[in-house]
C-alpha cells in the first residue's frame, strides 16, 4: 500500500483568518500589539524562527499562552474555514487507491473537527497533532510515527505541504515531498502552483 500524508492548514483548509485571529487575540492578552495578517502568515510557517519568541517573547510557549490559543482557536476555528478549491475531489480520487493521512501542527481534536466541518475527515487513516509527538514538524517524528502506524516504508509515502517545515519533516524522514503554492506561504522556487501539477507528482511518484 501507498501512503499520502497532508500537511491541513494552508494545504488541505484555508484557516488563515482563524490563525491570524487567534495569535492576534494572545497577543493583545500579553499586552502586544496586532500585527497584519499577511506578515503573521509569512512568519508562522518559517522554519528558522523560534515562534513563541517571535510572537509572544517567551522562549518557549507558556501554559497560558497555549490556553489562550486553543481556547479562541476552538471557538472560533470553523468561521471562515474553507477547503481549497479541487481538494476534495482530489481526496475522493485518492481514497481507494492510497492510505491517507494528515500530518498537522495544530492541535489534533480541532484538526479532527475541521476536517469534518469541511468533509473530508472520514477519508483520513490517522490525524496526527501537535500533540501526538514530542517534537512537531520540522522534526521528523510525525512523519515516522505515521509510517510505522501504518507498516509502510518511507519509499512508499509522500508527503504534501505548504511549508518548508513539511518539507525539512519528510527530508529527515526520507519521504518524498512536494511543496505547494496556494498556501500560507509565497514560494519563490520548487513549489507548484495548481492541484493538476500535485496529482501529476502524485502519479509521477507511484506509477
Amino acid at each position: 500500500m501507498h501512503l499520502i500524508m497532508f500537511d491541513m492548514d494552508g494545504t488541505l483548509v484555508d484557516s488563515s483568518k482563524a490563525i491570524t485571529n487567534t495569535i492576534n487575540y494572545v497577543r493583545e492578552n500579553l499586552g502586544f500589539k496586532r500585527l497584519e495578517k499577511s506578515y503573521i502568515l509569512e512568519k508562522v510557517n518559517d522554519p528558522s524562527i523560534n515562534s513563541a519568541e517571535f510572537f509572544y517573547g517567551t522562549q518557549e510557549f507558556t501554559d497560558e499562552q497555549t490556553h489562550l490559543f486553543e481556547e479562541y482557536y476552538n471557538k472560533n476555528c470553523l468561521y471562515d474555514l474553507e477547503v481549497y478549491d479541487g481538494i476534495t475531489k482530489l481526496i475522493e480520487d485518492l481514497k481507494d487507491d492510497f492510505t491517507l493521512a494528515v500530518a498537522t501542527n495544530a492541535n489534533s481534536d480541532f484538526a479532527r473537527k475541521m476536517l469534518d466541518h469541511v468533509g473530508i475527515e472520514k477519508h483520513f487513516s490517522t490525524i496526527l497533532g501537535y500533540d501526538s509527538v514530542v517534537n512537531p514538524k520540522p522534526h521528523p517524528e510525525m512523519v515516522q510515527k505515521i509510517l510505522n502506524k501504518h507498516d509502510i516504508q518511507k519509499e512508499n509515502a509522500q508527503l504534501i505541504g505548504d511549508s518548508h517545515k513539511d518539507i525539512m519533516a519528510a527530508s529527515s524522514a526520507g519521504v518524498d515531498s512536494v511543496l505547494v503554492n496556494w498556501g500560507f506561504s509565497d514560494h519563490e522556487e520548487n513549489a507548484i502552483e495548481t492541484i493538476e501539477e500535485l496529482e501529476k507528482k502524485i502519479f509521477e511518484k507511484f506509477k
